[in-house]
């Protein structure tokens, strides 16, 4: 374990990171047209290793791979335990810091304010890019604090997260009221209820989507694995089933960028890879979900 452990950092002391591959796709982020890759990283379960040295130098060779394939946006709350610090902690040993696009959370009923430095702290980057008010917690109260933020130049993008389907009417009338950059939600070749009214607002809107468990948290591919992938995936660039259902989220038109997490360095390169080559067009998307569907 030690020698595993001293291998682990002495990689990421390596004097800066390889040379990155060419760029992936990127979308525009409405209100300001800056372009975003489409596959960002979420740190949701796989993230929270505690202060366990070799898990923490491992998910910052995770975080390597992603910047090497051209991601940006990564994404986390303070409810995901010690993920935050792990992102943090990984950024520096990276010097990442100025490459990231740092996309965290305000989760709490309470101080906003004091979350939202200790999380900026744990960060350590300079400022927020994104920060959302998660799950809609207190949302009255936290959305003009982000607001404020952004008036002051302190923040730059402002938004919302849902996650498994929960409060879509309440989530839809804020979308509609408040002044937001970003939205998030669950999307992915099962859970579509997406399709029907926040996809479409979002576009009228003008606002970024962002989606969380377009794998259902793994669980919709360990369903898919028993079965083959069609023989037709190829023509859309996909040799897996993680990249089937991958590229069929970033491909809605009303989609940004979605979050998959992961604590897999190969696994990160293969999501990455999906941000590449053809693109599904709708007939082509309706074909992939009906596929899934027959199943």
């Amino acid at each position: 374990m030690k020698r595993r452990t001293l291998l682990q950092w002495a990689a990421l002391a390596a004097p800066g990171m390889a040379a990155a591959q060419p760029g992936p796709s990127t979308r525009a982020i409405p209100s300001s047209g800056e372009p975003i890759p489409r596959v960002g990283l979420g740190t949701w379960i796989t993230f929270n290793v505690g202060n366990d040295p070799p898990a923490r130098a491992h998910c910052a060779q995770v975080m390597r791979a992603f910047f090497e394939a051209g991601g940006r946006l990564i994404d986390s709350s303070p409810m995901y335990g010690s993920s935050q610090g792990v992102v943090g902690e990984g950024l520096r040993s990276l010097g990442a810091q100025q490459r990231v696009f740092a996309a965290d959370k305000v989760w709490t009923g309470s101080d906003g304010a004091a979350q939202l430095e200790t999380s900026l702290g744990l960060w350590q980057v300079p400022r927020f890019d994104l920060l959302q008010v998660h799950n809609l917690l207190a949302w009255e109260k936290q959305l003009p604090l982000l607001q404020k933020m952004k008036d002051a130049g302190r923040l730059r993008y402002v938004g919302i997260t849902t996650s498994e389907g929960r409060r879509h009417r309440e989530f839809e009338q804020v979308m509609r009221q408040q002044r937001l950059d970003f939205v998030q939600f669950t999307y992915n070749l099962l859970d579509r209820e997406a399709e029907q009214r926040l996809l479409p607002l979002a576009a009228e809107r003008g606002l970024a989507v962002l989606i969380n468990r377009p794998f259902q948290e793994g669980d919709l591919l360990r369903r898919l694995q028993r079965f083959p992938l069609p023989p037709w995936a190829g023509e859309i660039g996909c040799t897996s089933w993680a990249q089937f259902a991958l590229k069929f989220v970033i491909s809605h038109p009303a989609v940004t960028c979605a979050i998959p997490a992961t604590r897999r360095v190969d696994h990160v390169r293969e999501n990455m890879a999906v941000a590449r080559g053809s693109w599904p067009d709708a007939a082509t998307r309706q074909r992939m979900a009906a596929y899934v569907a027959g199943l």
